[in-house]
This record gives C-alpha cells, structure tokens and sequence, in this order.
C-alpha cells in the first residue's frame, strides 16, 4: 500500500469519534494539527573516517494534556509522516491513560543494525545537540522504541545533563536502572498487553488458558507478551520475525524460545524444537486463531489481506498495525479489536512512573510498579469497553472517543479554543 498516510488513518478515525461524540469541529481543530515538529541532519564520522549525514525527527503533536511524551525509533524507514502519526497516537494513548502528558515522537531514518557501537553512539549523541532546545523534563520526554534500547536512552542522558550541567535523568524514561530507570519498565508494554487480553477475556467469559495466539514480531513487545501469556496458560501456537515464522500446534516452547532469542540478537533465525514447522511470514497472519496479537509495524492488516484473516480477535502491540479500511470489515465481520492506543499503554504508563520517580528521588520495587501498572490497565479497558458498549461502536472508535472527550475537556479549560 504505497499511498499508505498513517496520519490521514488517525485523521479519519479522529473525526469520527467527534462525530460520535457530538462535536464541533471548532471543538477539536487544535487536536487535528501537530503544535511543533523539527527536522534535523546529523552528521557522523564513521569508523572508516568519512562521514555520513542522517535524517532525524521530533514532532510534539500536543501538550493539552502536559509535556509531550513519546518513543524515539531508529528504522530506514522512518520519516516525517510516520513520526507525525505516532506522535498523534500517543496523544490519544496517554488521554485514555489518564496521563499528565501530550504525545510526541522522534525518529532516525538509519538501519542501526549496519552500525558499530561507536558509530550508534555519536549518531544518538548528535541526534541529542540538534532536538536540545525542544527536549527536557518538563517540555518532551522521549522512551524507546523500534530498535532503541535502554543504552541509547543512557547516552541521551548524558549527552543533555552535559549540555545543560545539571544531571538531567527525567529527560528520558526506559533507561537502565544504574541511571535512573524503573523495575518493570523492560516488561511494561508486553505485559500491559497480557494485562488487557485478560480484562478482554473477563468480559467474554474466558480464561487465558482457552486461547490459542499467533506472535507476529518477537522484539521486546512481542516477546515479553507472548513469554507473560504463555505463562498465564494461553497456547502459542506460531511466532514470527524479521527472519521468519515458525509454527506448532501443539504450542511452541516461549520459555526456549525467549532464551534463545534474547542470546541471538533478538532474533529467532537459527531456532528449533521438536514439532516445530516453518512458514512464510504472511501466512502467520491468517492462521486460524482466537487471538492475532500484533507486535512489529504498522500497516499488517489491510485491504490486501484482511479478508483472508481467520482470527477471532486482534491484540495490537504495535501502533498502527490495521488500517481503517481493515477496521471496519473486521467490525462487520464480528472480529474485534484491542486497538494499540489501550493494548500498548503499559510501556508510557510505567515510562510515567519511572518520570515520577526520577523527580522525587525516590523509587519503588518492581511488585508495585507491576501492580499500579495493572490497575491503570484494567481501569483504561474498562472505560473504553463502556464507551463502546453504549455508542455500539468498533473499539478503536471508542477508545479515540475516551480520549478526544478528555481532551477538549482540557483545551476548553485552558482556553485554547476562545
């Protein structure tokens, strides 16, 4: 889908969910528009001595809510249209969160995979010079995202407390805890993922051991999610990556292969266990299963293949990952899905946790992370499950129209619309 526009995707969903809600446009147009987005070119000298100039990004889609907060990802693909939507994304998922934030996101168009260590460390470290002015505790708090990690959010660290000569740990949030990060945060967004399949099964008088899943993407998301669930009884039944897709019906092994994954690059190319057959990619997402559970890119399910889908319900772990064309025939099909605003939130919420501990100075263990993690999770699922009960809508709708209803709320108060 090369006319693919991920934020015409939110646009139009956004606009239904005014619709729905009763709004004027006048209600939302802040809402509709990005308040400030930076490009930058980040030169780097290479190992070999010449140098190379990437293409960087930050958009702060909105502050209504406070700082703007979000994931910073390095992927060749990245650019200016996909960090504006992700931007707007995450507007809407800290709404629904109950988070004092706004959302923003940044992005580095570079295949950080042909990078050194060294080489992947002055590009974070430029990347940090460019975007300073706009970053900081209180204004955009960037977290990782596709192939950041903890180290790159300890070197921005330490590239913006040198900058500004005043260690600066809340300027990021998924950092290592020898620098400030939080119990919990490196599971965060896979088990609010579990945390939600959960509330969903509750509502449909089930359990996660009735379950069969399929795992598309074994990165953090899906590989902490599918470890969780596997744990909590549920079948995985295939698991696939960049390098490809394995499948056994009788449930794969995730405890094997989580270990096998996180010693081999995260990657899963070289793995085998007993009963175990491969399959092409696309053919994971068609597998005849309760639950598809969505952890790599955006843009999986659409017209070119949504009415090939078997699933009976779509968990989404990755922002963006069904386009509105798929969303309503999955609606009319009776194919429901946890949309990424809800299923995802648990990586910002504990980010947010980890932001409040570094401003007080004072940390929790990881049983209370987890539990407080939980509660928001279930309590965000239950809003929206009720939003979507009374206007009978598909649940992204509803979870868009939790969050717009708050945000207006606030732009009013603040006068930001007269």
């Amino acid at each position: 889908m090369a006319n693919y526009n991920p934020y015409e995707n939110m646009l139009n969903t956004l606009d239904q969910a005014a619709e729905k809600l009763g709004l004027t446009r006048n209600d939302y147009e802040v809402i509709r528009h990005p308040e400030r987005e930076m490009t930058v070119a980040v030169p780097v000298q290479m190992d070999d001595g010449h140098i190379e100039v990437f293409s960087g990004y930050r958009t702060q889609h909105s502050t209504i809510m406070g700082a703007a907060k979000g994931g910073l990802r390095f992927h060749p693909d990245s650019d200016e249209n996909e960090v504006r939507a992700l931007a707007a994304w995450m507007t809407i998922k800290n709404s629904i969160a109950h988070l004092p934030y706004g959302g923003g996101k940044g992005g580095i168009k570079v295949d950080p995979k042909k990078l050194s260590q060294r080489e992947l460390e002055r590009l974070t470290r430029g990347f940090v010079r460019k975007i300073a002015p706009i970053i900081g505790v209180d204004t955009d708090v960037p977290a990782p995202d596709v192939n950041t990690n903890p180290q790159i959010m300890a070197w921005i660290v330490d590239e913006f407390s040198t900058l500004k000569g005043v260690w600066s740990p809340g300027v990021v949030t998924g950092k290592p805890l020898a620098v400030g990060g939080s119990k919990g945060r490196n599971e965060a967004t896979g088990r609010g993922c579990m945390f939600t399949l959960k509330s969903y099964l509750e509502k449909k008088g089930k359990k996660m051991t009735d379950v069969t899943i399929a795992v598309q993407g074994f990165g953090n998301v899906g590989s902490v999610g599918a470890l969780l669930m596997h744990r909590e009884g549920a079948k995985i039944v295939a698991i696939g990556d960049v390098h490809g897709s394995i499948y056994n019906e009788n449930g794969i092994d995730v405890e094997k292969a989580y270990e096998y994954a996180n010693s081999h690059g995260r990657s899963l190319e070289g793995y085998e266990e007993a009963g175990m057959t491969r399959i092409p990619n696309p053919e994971l997402l068609l597998l005849d299963v309760d639950v598809l559970y969505l952890a790599a890119l955006e843009n999986q399910l659409n017209g070119s293949n949504m009415k090939e889908v078997k699933a009976k319900t779509i968990l989404e772990g990755a922002n963006g990952p069904t386009t509105n064309e798929a969303d309503l025939y999955f609606f009319e099909k009776g194919i429901e899905i946890i949309p990424d605003v809800l299923a995802n939130g648990g990586g910002v919420v504990t980010s947010y946790y980890e932001w409040v501990q570094n401003k007080a100075g004072f940390y929790w263990d990881e049983d209370e992370v987890n539990a407080r993690l939980e509660k928001n999770m279930k309590m965000s699922f239950e809003e929206v499950w009720e939003m979507q009960q009374q206007y009978k809508v598909y649940p992204r709708l509803a979870a868009y129209m939790v969050a717009l209803k708050r945000l207006v709320d606030a732009s009013k108060l603040r006068g930001f619309n007269g």
